[in-house]
């Protein structure tokens, strides 16, 4: 079927604006002037006037987790009442008041952030919880998702005492030898396995809540990390709910799953399987091998390379040992697998670019597309060490509205003048795609590419480091075609050009025509995938 969409702006990733394009079977056909495209067409051909607005490529969230975000669209939205803590307990007692939890179910949240609490310096423990419930588990997880809170109920259920140790990548808070509810990183998974799953049918419901969801915020493609939401759920499973939503044509986004794994046993079975990267089809596919290095900066569980500016006592830590790290990153490599690690902080970072260097050594590959996710807190040796290992950069640009305000406070003035060094690394020929890490952030693309062209938080403070300020143009490509190319799809989508899949985006205004610390206002007015509406404003398709 063939369609001709006519009269926009349509950026095409090149200097010359185009008017129109024809679409037909699910692909660009042809893109030009209005009078070219238009004389393509049939008498039952049908047109849709794009009214002059702006047309891109459909934007590609290059790493978040979709089920995890469908997960926190049917739980506490802790985001929306984390100004203080005493708030965000009261809305927790309305929440559990008015969604009480069933037999056996636990009282989950997300999104709640101690730097933002007007009322106390600190983050919520389980005394705080047990004010809300003794009866049930509570676990409340920090915006970050490296942090939990559990009240006394969920530290019974899991069995976590005194006498429990941390285990290695992770830690318990404790205070006066008991367990203070806090969990950080790998000892989130003491009590992960507590917490009843969802079936595959709920599942989903999940994946069709985010997919529609990413439409609204014009978003085609995303990049995702699902396997480690439940990891009591297998792999199988996950894959074969998007597999039975992308045969029922139910599923309104495109999905490369960023494999995560933490065992090299349950690795080498999921390769066994026939999983690598690019296997699949244009809806569903295999990414790279996806590893979790540290924390985050927001919990002071990033890994730096000296104590934490704010917090002399610690440097955060790493979640692999360096071997361990080398070993897995080397199974994925061996079996034409990509490699995608989590690095916050800088000591994290030389061990992740260490296991790159050798596994490459020892064997070499040209277009391997290996890559740091989030590459946030950076030194200038380190920025030519993957400019040299020609390592793919997943930025999340979005991150700087909250960033602006810790950077300096939790690194330090000499680290925080070379981190977030994206726009460095994009003039030295790295490829640096973005995204949301969502739900860490809402996948809002222009309140993203806001803070990559101005480097300053939406309340205006900043900016950070202007130097390394995207150009609006920098910032639309990193969320399309720089995207497809850490998949390996820069020849399949990212762009509109004929040949391509035709999902593309329509804006309300021109991002090039509007002041930049506006461009966060721009909505959204339609998305399409494969040239069929997922999203229209006021409507869903």
């Amino acid at each position: 079927m063939k369609a001709i969409f006519y009269n926009g702006r349509v950026y095409a990733g090149e200097d010359v604006e185009k008017q129109a394009f024809l679409v037909e079977d699910g692909l660009f056909k042809a893109v030009g002037s209005d009078r070219e495209i238009l004389s393509l067409g049939e008498p039952a051909t049908p047109l849709l006037d794009l009214e002059g607005r702006f047309v891109c490529a459909g934007f590609n969230d290059s790493h978040m987790h979709l089920v995890g975000f469908g997960q926190s669209l049917l739980e506490a939205r802790l985001s929306e009442h984390t100004d203080s803590l005493s708030g965000m307990l009261q809305y927790l007692r309305e929440y559990a008041a008015s969604h009480p939890p069933r037999q056996g179910r636990w009282l989950l949240g997300r999104g709640w952030n101690q730097d933002y609490f007007s009322d106390a310096s600190r983050m919520p423990d389980r005394n705080d919880l047990d004010t809300i419930s003794t009866e049930y588990p509570i676990l409340l997880t920090r915006a970050c998702g490296h942090c939990c809170a559990a009240n006394g109920k969920a530290l019974q259920i899991a069995g976590i005492t005194a006498s429990t140790p941390s285990p290695e990548g992770g830690s318990i808070g404790m205070k006066d030898g008991e367990p203070d509810g806090r969990l950080y990183d790998n000892a989130i998974d003491l009590v992960k396995p507590f917490i009843p799953v969802p079936d595959k049918e709920e599942l989903k419901d999940m994946i069709r809540s985010a997919a529609k969801a990413l439409n609204s915020y014009g978003i085609t493609s995303v990049q995702t990390d699902d396997y480690s939401v439940f990891r009591s759920i297998p792999w199988e499973t996950v894959n074969e709910a998007y597999r039975e939503l992308k045969e029922a044509g139910e599923l309104t986004v495109r999905a490369c799953e960023q494999a995560n794994f933490a065992e090299e046993d349950e690795l080498q079975r999921f390769i066994e399987a026939g999983n690598t990267t690019g296997a699949g089809d244009a809806l569903f596919r295999i990414g790279p091998l996806k590893l979790l290095g540290d924390g985050s900066l927001g919990s002071r569980t990033a890994h730096l390379s000296r104590p934490y500016a704010d917090s002399p006592d610690t440097c955060g830590f790493s979640l692999f040992r360096p071997e361990e790290l080398v070993r897995m990153v080397s199974l994925a490599h061996r079996n034409g697998m990509q490699a995608a690690v989590h690095a916050i902080g800088d000591a994290c970072l030389d061990e992740v670019l260490d296991a790159f260097e050798r596994v490459l050594r020892e064997v070499p590959r040209d277009d391997h597309r290996h890559g740091i996710v989030h590459c946030q807190i950076t030194r200038p040796d380190q920025l030519d060490r993957i400019r040299t290992l020609n390592l793919h950069v997943y930025a999340q640009s979005v991150f700087l509205d909250y960033d602006n305000h810790i950077a300096e406070k939790r690194v330090g003035e000499e680290l925080a003048s070379t981190s977030y060094s994206w726009k460095t690394l994009l003039g030295g020929g790295v490829s640096v795609s973005n995204g949301s890490d969502c739900p860490v952030e809402l996948p809002d693309v222009m309140r993203g590419i806001e803070c990559a062209v101005t480097r300053t938080s939406l309340d205006g403070t900043g900016p950070y480091l202007p130097k390394e300020a995207f150009t609006v143009r920098e910032a639309l490509d990193s969320y399309t075609i720089r995207g497809a190319e850490s998949s390996f799809e820069e020849n399949e989508k990212g762009l509109i050009k004929p040949g391509y899949l035709a999902d593309f985006t329509v804006l309300e205004k021109n991002p090039f025509e509007i002041e930049e610390r506006q461009l966060h206002t721009v909505k959204v007015h339609a998305c399409f995938l494969g040239g069929k509406c997922v999203f229209l404003a006021d409507r869903t398709a």
